[in-house]
């Protein structure tokens, strides 16, 4: 893997004063075209980020001695010298469960009331509950789960992935990002967290517009026909490879290919919004009116893109930080995800997608057994995700938590165990997969020990 990073490595920084079709061959065959370290189980990572901590009490970790010991004070041994972020010198009660758990499917998964779309398909989901984390606030937990670093500027994962594999689309971004709002405390999302860092600047994710037109000046303005258009895009690669044979500066070849891309983006993007050929039982079995900016509609539009060859799509939606009022809040927030998440599901499923795509539904982390008034405060050392689809074992609870969900208490589950499972899927070692900066090998899964989750895997 090695001399695949250091010929990549060249290539962005020694050639940039190539002609523009020969630099992007070139690329090309350093990305998509180098086999894998083993056949990969998929071509294609859906992210559903549930953004504000879902309360893993309320969806996927059932918990009844914690119902039993509902307004008791919490255990001393449980919290004694242990992180809290705003519960931190509060006198400690438990909080049971707000909603009921139910066995599901063939497999009997516990999955929680408010999911009633989403737990008919508890026989494809492998459910973790023994996630940790090592951030208690909300921006660096994303930045660490996007990113495995609670440094900024560090390349997030599906910019490794365009790395290590590149794009699947020549007309469409390869890493795409949309985000929905509603029904808790919307938090702040920032672009940084689909940023490439240090890696080149065309896998960097690209944010589109939930409503309306998803990408910004996509339609050339009135005059201005396709075929000018193409006459400037390469009049001005023309004197961007004159200025990149000078300087050999990487962020040149970055923006050839950008303006490239934005170019082909001009047909492209219409047609993948152009919903007109979608049947009105799709439709409803999303339940959104297409472009609406719901997480519905983002969820259609996910499926389009995959269709499409996107590689790396991340839905954010950010309505889950419940400090108040968790009981209606989770059930709030649920509606709005619950329909669209297993409607994508079913989609992918109907149309053979599924079983080359990873789905991966989850929050940055937890909340605390502990109540804060009606609501629970952020919590890292306990939280539940789920991931359907291509080599996931699914009906597959794996992990648990202690009688309270406050630890974990079996097969715990880091982030980088997360990511290196990812990578695996892909046909990725993620210890080989490394990028020099700085005169360090950096990589996604960190230094740390870390290990791919087998046990979840088909």
């Amino acid at each position: 893997m090695s001399l695949h990073v250091n010929r990549r490595t060249f290539l962005n920084h020694g050639l940039a004063g190539l002609g523009t079709t020969a630099l992007s061959r070139l690329l090309a065959s350093e990305s998509g075209l180098q086999l894998p370290d083993y056949a990969p189980r998929i071509k294609r990572v859906i992210h559903l980020c549930m953004a504000g901590g879902p309360s893993h009490l309320e969806t996927w970790d059932h918990k009844p001695k914690l119902a039993e010991l509902h307004g008791k004070p919490m255990p001393e041994s449980f919290t004694k010298g242990q992180q809290l972020a705003q519960l931190q010198g509060s006198a400690l009660r438990c909080m049971g469960p707000q909603w009921e758990f139910k066995k599901q499917g063939k497999s009997g998964l516990e999955i929680s009331e408010i999911f009633p779309h989403i737990s008919k398909h508890a026989d494809d989901l492998a459910i973790v509950r023994s996630m940790h984390t090592e951030q208690i606030n909300h921006d660096p937990a994303h930045t660490f789960m996007n990113t495995g670093s609670i440094i900024p500027g560090r390349p997030s994962m599906g910019s490794w992935i365009l790395y290590g594999l590149g794009s699947m689309s020549q007309n469409l971004p390869g890493y795409v990002v949309l985000t929905s709002v509603g029904g808790g405390q919307s938090q702040p999302i920032a672009a940084r967290q689909w940023s490439s860092g240090f890696l080149p600047g065309h896998l960097q994710g690209v944010e589109f517009q939930s409503a309306g037109s998803p990408v910004h000046y996509v339609e050339n303005p009135a005059g201005i026909t396709t075929s000018a258009q193409g006459d400037l895009i390469s009049a001005v690669n023309q004197l961007n490879q004159l200025q990149a044979s000078r300087t050999h500066h990487p962020d040149i070849s970055t923006r050839i290919e950008q303006y490239e891309l934005a170019f082909r983006m001009q047909s492209a993007v219409p047609e993948l919004m152009d919903t007109k050929g979608e049947t009105q039982a799709t439709l409803d079995l999303y339940g959104c009116t297409p472009g609406d900016g719901s997480f519905a509609s983002n969820c259609l539009l996910a499926r389009r893109l995959a269709e499409r060859g996107t590689r790396f799509i991340q839905l954010y939606h950010r309505g889950w930080d419940h400090h108040g009022g968790v009981k209606n809040g989770t059930a709030k927030t649920a509606k709005l995800v619950d329909q669209g998440t297993a409607a994508l599901l079913t989609d992918l499923k109907q149309r053979g997608l599924l079983d080359d795509t990873l789905v991966i539904w989850g929050g940055e982390f937890g909340r605390t057994p502990m109540a804060q008034g009606s609501g629970r405060d952020h919590h890292i050392k306990a939280f539940s995700v789920f991931l359907a689809g291509g080599g996931i074992k699914g009906g597959t609870a794996y992990g648990e938590t202690d009688e309270l969900g406050y630890g974990v208490a079996r097969d715990p589950v880091s982030v980088h165990d997360l990511h290196a499972t990812l990578l695996h899927l892909f046909g990725i070692n993620h210890e080989g997969l490394t990028y020099k900066s700085q005169g360090l090998d950096f990589k996604l899964t960190g230094v740390e020990p870390c290990r791919v989750v087998k046990e979840i895997l088909s």
